[in-house]
This record gives structure tokens, sequence and C-alpha cells, in this order.
């Protein structure tokens, strides 16, 4: 697996470096924006590992790049920004995933081990079938949804969840079941990130017209029916 690395901190960005290139990644390693962008469109990555301040181009702007050139690759935002509206913010420009400075490096491996985690495959190599509900379809392996005609681009996070909601229709799901199945090695989330993730799913799949089919079930959890 190749991890791209960008963070302009070098007491930071080269232990950190060096610990995953001991867990077995190959590790590429850039301390700013522009070399960043350059390595992370001009070569192919299992993961990015992007700080969302960095000099010449930010994260966030790498991000937005990499996602407008169709690459899906999996995106592990490191930032000292823990607001609601910044999480959003990083996950509408495509991220799957953030974790806040400081940080636990335990829980960096683990994120880590849960975006490059891929959709199923059957036997013989064949990718899942989609998942439907009503008018909702998804296509795990190329992370799009289609509903009413329209396709739904989705990030790896975005995907993830919504294959979990389809695998169990009209159920009510904790926030702890849905973390321990779509974040499965770490003990607790960062705050807010699920609520965040949760918004922007449902931004994308219940557009202006159409009813809402994820419903918040307060102080439990969330349910995919009507």
């Amino acid at each position: 697996m190749k991890i791209l690395l960008v963070d302009d901190e070098a007491e930071l960005a080269e232990p950190l470096s060096r610990v995953l290139t001991r867990e077995g990644y190959q590790v590429d390693l850039a301390f700013d924006g522009q070399s960043g962008l350059q390595l992370a469109t001009a070569q192919s990555y299992d993961l990015l590992i992007l700080d969302w301040m960095l000099p010449h181009h930010s994260g966030l702007e790498i991000c937005r790049q990499v996602r407008s050139q169709g690459n899906a690759t999996p995106v592990l935002f490191l930032t000292a920004k823990d607001t609601l509206d910044d999480r959003v913010s990083g996950l509408d420009a495509g991220a799957d995933d953030y974790i806040v400075k400081p940080f636990e490096l335990r829980e960096l491996l683990a994120r880590v081990r849960a975006l490059l985690r891929r959709p199923p495959t059957l036997e013989g190599g064949e990718r899942s079938p989609r998942l439907q509900y009503e008018d909702l379809e998804l296509d795990e392996a190329n992370q799009l949804a289609y509903r009413q005609g329209q396709t739904i681009e989705l990030s790896e996070k975005e995907t993830q969840l919504l294959g979990y909601f389809l695998r169990h229709p009209d159920q009510v799901l904790t926030r702890s079941q849905i973390h321990q199945a779509v974040w499965a090695d770490l003990e607790e989330p960062a705050s807010n990130v699920l609520a965040a993730q949760m918004r922007l799913l449902r931004r994308k799949i219940e557009p202006k017209g159409t009813l809402p089919l994820i419903h918040t079930v307060y102080g439990k959890g969330y349910r995919l029916g009507r």
C-alpha cells in the first residue's frame, strides 16, 4: 500500500513517515502544498494524509483538485480545526476522515487501516452486486449511488456508511454500532465526525423534492426507512 503524507511540520511528518514505513506502507513525504499537489495528481496512491494548513496550497485545495480529476483515493486530514463547520467543509471537499492534532499514534494507525479497507469481492474477483432500498441503489465498487435517475458520487466513508444502512434497512442503528462497523478499529470517534458525515450523506441522497430515507432517532442513532 502506498501513502502520500503532506505536512509542513517536519518534526511530526518525518517520525510519522518512519512509523508508517515500519507498519509496511510505502510512504512519499512532502512538506508543502505545491509539492504535495504535484505528487497527488501525478502518481497513484492508496491513501492521502494531508495537513489542512500548508504553504502554497492548503490540504483542502489538494483534496478538491484530486477529486475534480475523478480520483477517489481516500483522504485523511490532519488538522487542528475541530468545529462541525470545519469538518463539514473538509468532508464536502471530498475528505473521508479527520484526526485532530494532537493525536494518539494508535488512533491514526487505526484510521489508516480503516480507510485502506476496500469493498469485498465475490469469488472469481467479481464486485459485490448493487445494494438497493426502494429507489436508492449503491454501487460500492465505484462509490456511486443512484436515485431517481441521478448519479451521486460518494466518498469512501459515505460509501461505507450507506452500505451499512442498506444492509440493515428499517433498523435503528446506534452511533456505537455505526462506529464499530465503519470505524472498526477505533474505540471512540472524534467528536462530530459521524454527525458531519451523516449530514453530507443525507444531503447527497436526499436532494430537494425527494422523500427522506435516513431518519435521526433522537437519543439512539439513525434508521434507513420510510
